[in-house]
């Protein structure tokens, strides 16, 4: 198998991922939940998990029922705590405390189901790894379309979402019930999560969602602006990551994310130069 045959699946995937997970990073960075991927990746995992106590096969469409129910979960409790600056939620318990417990305790049932499951350790190996290397077109064309269709949903409900997490004054304000919208919001980005752990793992999803939203937070406030910049900066990143991976024959994950911190740090210092919109210091400014 040559190079290029080799590689070109990842890349496809990796844009793929790129394309959903800077934009939805838009929202996660204007909400100011950064950890949120994190713990309903650990959701998705725990459900995964739990798959296989009632003896259902790794990665069979029961076993992507259980990682949802187990992201479904975690969106209703994330709806459920929602802060606002009425007081909304459960008081001046900031969301990000509650997005970090979820995660700390759904991490530890996640060991504690690994140890009564063969191959658990190498399940929770691979959800933190991925497998973004082998994966397979067949693979990709499910990913693409079921990130086409949740790509349609959001576009259609684009000003609800996009109030909400921009301005959620504006939303209270019109009487919206943000908590049900909220839950929404967090199953479709549950869904999103769920489907790209497999392949990329928890640090390269991460990855793919905060670090192009945080630059393209850095020099514009302009909204489609805020995309494009996040959609570019997170497909540069993948291709200089997966380019020195194949030539220098390092490890594809941990390279792809070094790429997105090393150009993280060179858009910090081209913004400390003077680069970039004056009002993009405020995300809720848009």
């Amino acid at each position: 198998m040559s190079g290029l045959e080799l590689m070109l699946p990842p890349f496809v995937a990796c844009m793929i991922l790129v394309a959903m997970l800077s934009y939805l990073g838009l929202h996660v960075i204007a909400r100011e939940v950064i950890f949120v991927d994190l713990s309903l990746a650990q959701m998705a995992a725990l459900g995964s998990l739990s798959a296989l106590l009632f003896h259902v096969a790794p990665e069979s469409p029961m076993t992507y029922v259980f990682a949802l129910l187990a992201t479904a979960i975690g969106a209703f409790l994330f709806a459920l705590t929602r802060t606002s600056a009425h007081g909304g939620g459960l008081g001046r318990v900031p969301q990000e405390a509650f997005i970090g417990i979820v995660y700390v305790v759904a991490s530890a049932a996640a060991v504690l189901v690994a140890n009564k499951v063969p191959g658990g350790g190498e399940a929770v190996e691979k959800t933190l790894v991925g497998s973004l290397l082998w994966v397979t077109w067949p693979t990709i064309k499910k990913l693409a379309l079921a990130y086409a269709a949740l790509g349609i949903f959001h576009y259609v409900l684009r000003r609800r979402f996009l109030t909400i997490s921009f301005h959620p004054e504006q939303a209270e304000a019109q009487g919206w019930k943000i908590r049900l919208w909220d839950f929404v919001f967090y199953l479709s980005f549950g869904v999103v999560i769920t489907l790209a752990v497999p392949i990329a793992g928890v640090l390269m999803v991460f990855s793919f969602l905060v670090v192009p939203a945080v630059i393209a937070n850095l020099f514009t406030a302009d909204k489609r602006q805020l995309t494009i910049i996040a959609w570019s900066s997170g497909a540069l990143a993948s291709i200089l990551g997966l380019w020195l991976s194949y030539t220098k024959d390092l490890p594809t994950g941990p390279l792809v994310v070094c790429m997105y911190g090393l150009l993280l740090v060179g858009a910090a210092v081209l913004r400390k130069l003077g680069i970039g919109d004056k009002a993009s210091a405020n995300p809720h400014n848009v």
